[in-house]
C-alpha cells in the first residue's frame, strides 16, 4: 500500500472492513499489540491489572503471562533488536527484558507519560497522548521529536501505535479512528474509519474504546479495543 509523501496532498479516506472475526480476552485492557518472531504480544493496563503476554491469535488465550506489581499502569510495548521495552502510564518508568527469555534487564528512567511504542526496525517510536511523536535509540534517548498535523492542524491523543509498510498508524484515544502518518514530515497521509467494527451486541458497560494494532509477518492487519471481546482482521477500502 502507497501513500502519497506529499505534504499538501488530501488526506485519503478508508474504512475498515471485517476479513476474520477472532476472540479476545475481554480482561484484556489492551496498551500495546504487536508479531515479532511470528508471535503475537500484548500489553494490559490498569492498576492491579497491568501485564504483558504471549497470545494465541486463534483462541486469544495468554500462553504465557507477566504481572506487574499494583502501583504500575501499563501501557504500550514492543521488542527491538534483543531487547523488549514496556511502557508505563505515569510510573515515569520503561522496562526493559531480554527479548528470548523475557528475563528482566533494567527500568529505564522515562520523563514523558507513556502510551503507545512500535519500531520502524532501527529506532524506538512513542506517543504520549500529545500530537507529538519521539524517536529514539536503544538506550531511550530521544533523537527526533515529531509533530503530527492533519490538514495542517495538530492530531492529539495519539495512542497505539504500529509501523506498517514505511508508515506509522496509531490509533486516535477516544475516538473509532486510525491515522496513517508519513515518518518523516508527521503529515497524515490517510485516515481508517473503524466504526461498527465491534457491534452493539458484544458490548457491555466495560467495553472501552478501540485500541490496538498489529500487523503479522504475513502483513494481515488486526486491531481490538480495551476489554473487547473480539479481536478482528481488517482490511481497508477507500470510501466514497
Amino acid at each position: 500500500m502507497v501513500f502519497s509523501s506529499c505534504g499538501n496532498a488530501q488526506v485519503k479516506e478508508y474504512h475498515a472492513v471485517v476479513v476474520r472475526e477472532l476472540p479476545h480476552d475481554v480482561s484484556s485492557y489492551t496498551q500495546g499489540l504487536f508479531f515479532h518472531g511470528g508471535k503475537l504480544y500484548e500489553s494490559t493496563g490498569q492498576w492491579g491489572e497491568s501485564s504483558f503476554r504471549t497470545v494465541d491469535l486463534e483462541t486469544g488465550e495468554a500462553l504465557s503471562r507477566m504481572d506487574f506489581g499494583k502501583k504500575y499502569f501499563v501501557e504500550g510495548s514492543v521488542i527491538l533488536s534483543d531487547q523488549l521495552y514496556i511502557l508505563t502510564w505515569t510510573n515515569k518508568v520503561a522496562f526493559r527484558y531480554d527479548a528470548n527469555t523475557l528475563e528482566y534487564r533494567s527500568t529505564v528512567g522515562y520523563p514523558r507519560e507513556g502510551w503507545g511504542l512500535t519500531t520502524d526496525g532501527t529506532q524506538l517510536i512513542a506517543s504520549d497522548g500529545s500530537a507529538f511523536l519521539y524517536f529514539m535509540d536503544e538506550s531511550m534517548k530521544v533523537e527526533r521529536k515529531l509533530k503530527v498535523t492533519m490538514d495542517g492542524r495538530p492530531v492529539r491523543y495519539l495512542n497505539e501505535l504500529e509501523w506498517i509498510d514505511g508508515r506509522i498508524w496509531a490509533n486516535v484515544y477516544l475516538t473509532d479512528m486510525l491515522v496513517i502518518i508519513d515518518p518523516y514530515d508527521g503529515h497524515v497521509e490517510a485516515k481508517v474509519d473503524c466504526r461498527g467494527i465491534l457491534p452493539d451486541s458484544l458490548r457491555t458497560k466495560d467495553t472501552d474504546v478501540l485500541n490496538g494494532i498489529a500487523v503479522s509477518p504475513e502483513g494481515k492487519i488486526y486491531i481490538t479495543g480495551k476489554y473487547w471481546p473480539r479481536m478482528y482482521e481488517i482490511r481497508i477500502e477507500k470510501s466514497r
